[in-house]
């Protein structure tokens, strides 16, 4: 017998514990995407209840009330709204602090109304503990008429109870919170009648949020609206109205249901550590010295791992190709597709410390302190602190940064926070820093501990949040707005960071990574083999005579003789070819065609850069292939006969890279975001022109 499919969704407010309940029930078993035709990320994972039945789990962004602030609170309200929507839940569990139970239930007695299946899981009943608070928790079920389960989600306590009362069945509460007003009843009836729903509250929503309720027609909308201004109903005064009832039934509830309030003094160690990390001097010093630790980690600790994945894609290809007889085939194996998985190999342990560490940044509650400190430096140039989420979140992915945004509720800050957003380092830009720093930079370490290349590292990171808030300071005078924007939140206790959750994000993060961006690495690795093994056939077929003519009077060995042959068959291929038409434009930079080559296919992906150059320097010899680090090292410089990665060469392209928008994906997030592209092209407009003259002055000036 098949199992029972039910869908649960896992809804409360931020910082309440939705995803670590969310991991607690999916484990691996999760995936991640977006709802349809929005980029709003949607959690989704499967979870066996029973023998019986199994759930598809959805995560849902936070939220206090159905009546949204932002993007991500629009979906959940329509989500709950529409009943027959491909995301409309058999049950919901609301996720509730109880160390902050009274700003939860607002929430909870609005799903009430709508008659949704609901069960209060109150979360961190060990903080609750602590801080002395005890409730009866038989006398706020009944209450309610809603199952209510004490949980851990970070230890996984009162898991299986929830599960058990999950496999259910789960009925709606049969004790409404909120009346609708006598006037304005008939106009709820006329609404509930024409949509066939099943209550007066979910009416009552469809003329409250007219608009915010995509899934309806046009014409639906334009019913309710002309319903509404015929009866003169005003949104406002009802939902005030609405707001102060439901407090004081929370209210009341809360008054019965706690037999002991929390002892003051529980959180006084949680405001000692607070008037350090957010004191306007310390705190500040704090957090720059977090982030340098983060980036010596990431250099000090994956280079180990690096060098071996470096060095066993190296052996790789030349056992294959020493194995494969001679084709096209074989060189496509060996000099392509091998280079190309290499190049997307080597970085995992760089991109997994990073995302580990901003991890643990989030989970221990450090994160909502960087916000608040950061609000008023923000403020100076444009920004507020709600825009620092994004732009960390930005050293990870401008992509789910940009997404991020949309908890900010003031349109000319949030418009700031995207434009901005991508000259902060993401984890593409890692590889090709990786690579050129550790080519320029000595791994010497200043007294004895700290690595140089980490302390190069930090300082690109920095050099681009400096762009971001200088771009910032000069948009805010460009962009015009009367909107006003605050700062309200709230600071999450301090917690041990749950090394589980750290995982499930490491694990998350790096697969996303490799299929998603390897993907991409992967298909431009075979094309570009194609473009740099295939050319003019005249000039391709002639290649041995014009080598063994020019090598005529000198003394070369076999081996030399074919090294050059390659050579050239890459320089008059298409894909050389491509790189000498661009080479004029990017000579001042002080880049040959080959870099043009990788700067060409980098725009699809930063990343793309690494794989491109090994990609082109495996085809540049018949000899052993050696790792990336040593290929670019001995590359040379033909019209000054030094190296090609000079330091004034190497800081260049570190700017350029720090600087230049090179991800097609990061654009059409904009554009999504922007609803056009206007400002998707100002803003490729404007960083490559920053990035082009900041790596002509660098070039030029070390020259």
């Amino acid at each position: 017998m098949a199992a029972k499919k039910i869908k649960v969704a896992l809804a409360g407010k931020p910082n309440s514990g939705k995803s670590s309940l969310f991991n607690q029930l999916t484990g691996l078993n999760q995936k991640i995407g977006n709802f349809p035709g929005i980029t709003v990320d949607k959690r989704t994972g499967l979870c066996h209840l029973s023998d019986q039945v199994q759930a598809e789990i959805i995560d849902l962004p936070g939220i206090y009330s159905l009546y949204p602030r932002t993007l991500d609170e629009k979906i959940v309200a329509e989500i709950f709204a529409d009943q027959h929507g491909p995301h409309y839940p058999d049950c919901v569990v609301l996720v509730a602090d109880a160390t902050n139970l009274k700003n939860c239930m607002l929430l909870l007695t609005q799903l009430m109304d709508l008659r949704l299946p609901t069960v209060l899981a109150l979360n961190m009943m060990d903080l609750a503990a602590q801080s002395g608070q005890s409730i009866d928790v038989q006398e706020l079920s009944a209450s309610l008429d809603v199952p209510v389960v004490m949980i851990n989600a970070r230890t996984g306590q009162g898991i299986q109870d929830l599960k058990k009362i999950l496999a259910g069945p789960v009925k709606a509460s049969s004790k409404p919170v909120f009346q609708i007003d006598e006037e304005i009843k008939p106009l709820v009836a006329q609404i509930r009648s024409r949509f066939r729903l099943t209550t007066d509250y979910e009416a009552y929503q469809y003329l409250q949020q007219t608009e915010n309720l995509i899934f309806l027609s046009q014409a639906d909308r334009d019913f309710i609206t002309q319903l509404a201004k015929a009866e003169k109903f005003f949104p406002h005064k009802y939902q005030g109205a609405e707001t102060v009832t439901r407090y004081g039934f929370i209210q009341d509830l809360l008054t019965k249901v706690t037999l002991k309030t929390s002892d003051p003094e529980w959180k006084k160690f949680s405001h000692r550590i607070d008037r350090v990390l957010t004191h306007k001097v310390w705190g500040y010093l704090i957090f720059l010295s977090v982030l340098f630790l983060i980036f010596q980690a990431i250099f000090a600790w994956a280079q180990i791992p690096m060098d071996f994945i470096d060095n066993s894609f190296a052996g790789l290809s030349n056992s294959l190709d020493r194995l494969f007889p001679e084709g096209p085939l074989f060189d496509l194996i060996t000099q392509g597709i091998i280079p190309g998985i290499g190049g997307i190999v080597i970085f995992i342990p760089q991109i997994a410390i990073l995302f580990a560490c901003i991890s643990i940044l989030e989970e221990s509650g450090y994160m909502a302190r960087v916000v608040f400190l950061m609000d008023k430096i923000m403020r100076q140039f444009g920004l507020n602190g709600k825009s620092v989420v994004p732009l960390i979140s930005g050293m990870a992915c401008a992509i789910p940064a940009i997404m991020a945004t949309r908890t900010i509720e003031n349109w000319k800050d949030r418009l700031i926070t995207i434009f901005v957003t991508p000259f902060m380092s993401c984890s593409a830009r890692l590889p090709v820093f990786t690579i050129l720093v550790a080519l320029i930079i000595p791994e010497d370490k200043l007294f004895g501990f700290f690595n140089y290349q980490g302390l190069v590292l930090m300082g690109l990171y920095l050099l681009g949040f400096f762009a971001a808030i200088i771009s910032a300071f000069i948009l805010q005078f460009i962009i015009k707005t009367e909107e006003r924007s605050y700062l309200i939140m709230e600071m999450p206790t301090y917690r041990k960071p749950k090394w589980a959750n750290v995982g499930y994000t490491i694990v998350e993060k790096t697969k996303s990574f490799v299929f998603e961006a390897g993907k991409v690495i992967l298909a431009i690795s075979v094309v570009l083999w194609v473009l740099a093994s295939y050319g003019p056939p005249e000039q391709m077929n002639q290649a041995e005579a014009v080598v063994l003519v020019q090598a005529s009077k000198q003394t070369l060995t076999e081996a030399e003789i074919q090294d050059r042959v390659a050579a050239y068959k890459l320089e008059h291929s298409y894909a050389g070819i491509i790189g000498k038409g661009l080479e004029p434009m990017i000579a001042p930079l002080g880049y040959d065609w080959k870099i043009g080559i990788a700067l060409v296919t980098s725009f699809a992906a930063r990343e793309v850069f690494v794989s491109t150059i090994a990609t082109i320097y495996s085809l540049g010899s018949t000899e052993d292939q050696t790792t990336i680090k040593t290929q670019l090292k001995s590359e040379i410089n033909p019209q000054t006969g030094g190296p090609r990665y000079t330091t004034a060469v190497g800081l260049s392209l570190l700017v350029f890279y720090t600087f230049a928008m090179q991800c097609m994906s990061t654009l059409a997030v904009v554009k999504r975001e922007t609803k056009g592209w206007k400002w998707p092209l100002i803003q490729l407009v404007y960083m490559t022109a920053v990035a082009y003259l900041s790596a002509f002055i660098i070039f030029q000036s070390l020259s």
